[in-house]
């Protein structure tokens, strides 16, 4: 790809594209209608349940998720009585007894609840969800803040699957990003995960962070692939410091520009690819062997708010403050601030704040922006035939031709491809198809 192509798209402002429409897009709405989504799931459904702990005990100013800080265990405890309480009301809306193949603890940093806690979480899950005994099971960690203890209520509860923070190694990006933490830190968490039996560990890096470099995202590769996780998921840091106040402490001169990111991007790509992971969609790795990689390879590959799945379920079930459910109706999303959450459950009210309802060609575009995204190509006439669409109203905005001209993508026939060169851009080729862009003010990342 030529340097001043990817100059001209690289800092252009893109969704993640982990739904479509993208949240920026959801309108204010009544718990009534999700109430009635939740009546309407039908038995065939399985489910997946995402659970949201948006505490952390110091803030990475780097973050863009719905956090905050607290030193004590008492906000904690309030807020996952709260998450119980959710969980009652949900299940009790649901028409029968849902199955559930996939459970997500997500944060924040969800393993700051007690242990006692989270077994008592699990039990309650599988007291009101039919979870499958293969279900996979995985919690976000942050290695700064796991114990022993919590170690052995996760294996308890059936946890199989980890992900780790590790961002960078590099001191230097650590203090910049107030998250000092070291090698040995995390050595230790994926130790005791694994001497407890959760065997699969994934590990998260970002890159285009302040004061990066090629060389300390080579380093951090490395040191990583020491550790041998399974997977890897691999973030361009997103800065919107007029969205997260904190990413204020963080310099924009101290960050790199769109070529600097894609350098940083494509040094970790070859490590980890010369390591024998096989590359999935934008930003995930996998062994060839895991089942990620198995369903990149036979097109089975999905995507949604947790990034790459093998997730196939329709009906994702979101508890806790600011979490994001997926039903066949649409997306609906739950109260942002945590008092106000709270409130809202403590009052017996489902707790949904905002959410978007699918209009008529809304389906069709999130299937075809999701092959985009996990295959870099989409077959209009395969995808439109599951809906009963027609692919000219899909290409009737001329908006792919600029992309055809500047050598990111191609077309044969109504199979639309990104070129393999311009891959990393595959953001763009994806907004291609979004009818909602620009429509309305939004802060995304930059496309690399």
């Amino acid at each position: 790809m030529k340097a001043e192509t990817l100059a001209r798209y690289a800092d252009r402002q893109m969704p993640r594209y982990t739904s479509y429409p993208t949240a920026p897009h959801f309108k204010a709405m009544e718990p009534s209608i999700y109430g009635q989504w939740l009546k309407s799931v039908p038995p065939s459904n399985d489910a997946s349940l995402y659970l949201h702990l948006p505490f952390c005990r110091s803030m990475c100013w780097y973050c863009g998720c719905h956090t905050t800080v607290t030193a004590r265990d008492e906000p904690i405890a309030r807020y996952v009585d709260a998450l119980a309480g959710e969980i009652d009301l949900v299940s009790e809306a649901l028409p029968h007894r849902v199955g559930v193949k996939h459970i997500h603890f997500g944060g924040g940093t969800p393993t700051l609840m007690q242990p006692q806690q989270f077994i008592a979480l699990m039990d309650q899950l599988r007291g009101r969800f039919d979870v499958a005994g293969d279900a996979e099971i995985a919690i976000e960690i942050d290695p700064r803040t796991l114990d022993k203890a919590m170690v052995e209520a996760l294996a308890a509860g059936g946890v199989n699957r980890a992900s780790l923070g590790v961002q960078s190694f590099d001191p230097i990006v650590q203090r910049a990003i107030n998250r000092v933490q070291s090698f040995e830190e995390t050595r230790t968490a994926v130790d005791r995960l694994r001497a407890a039996g959760i065997a699969a560990i994934n590990f998260d890096l970002i890159y285009g962070l302040p004061h990066q470099t090629v060389e300390s995202c080579l380093d951090t590769a490395a040191r990583s692939l020491e550790l041998e996780p399974d997977r890897f998921a691999v973030f361009g840091y997103a800065h919107v410091p007029t969205f997260k106040l904190h990413q204020r402490k963080i310099q924009g001169s101290a960050l790199a520009d769109g070529a600097g990111r894609h350098a940083q991007a494509e040094a970790i790509a070859a490590a980890l690819v010369g390591a024998d992971y096989r590359r999935i969609g934008l930003d995930h790795y996998a062994r060839p062997n895991d089942a990620l990689a198995v369903a990149a390879e036979n097109g089975a590959l999905h995507r949604n708010f947790q990034g790459y799945t093998t997730d196939a379920c329709d009906t994702l079930i979101g508890f806790g403050a600011s979490s994001i459910g997926r039903l066949p109706q649409g997306y609906v999303q739950n109260a942002v601030l945590i008092g106000d959450y709270q409130r809202r459950i403590a009052a017996g009210e489902l707790a949904v704040g905002k959410g978007c309802a699918f209009a008529s060609e809304d389906r069709v575009r999130a299937a075809v922006i999701e092959r985009i995204m996990c295959d870099y190509r989409v077959d209009l006439d395969e995808v439109c035939g599951r809906f009963g669409a027609n692919p000219d109203a899909l290409l009737a905005n001329g908006g792919l031709d600029h992309l055809y001209e500047d050598g990111i993508a191609r077309r044969d026939g109504n199979v639309i491809a990104i070129v393999d060169e311009a891959r990393p851009l595959v953001r763009i080729l994806a907004a291609a198809f979004d009818q909602y862009l620009g429509a309305a003010p939004a802060r995304h990342s930059r496309a690399v």
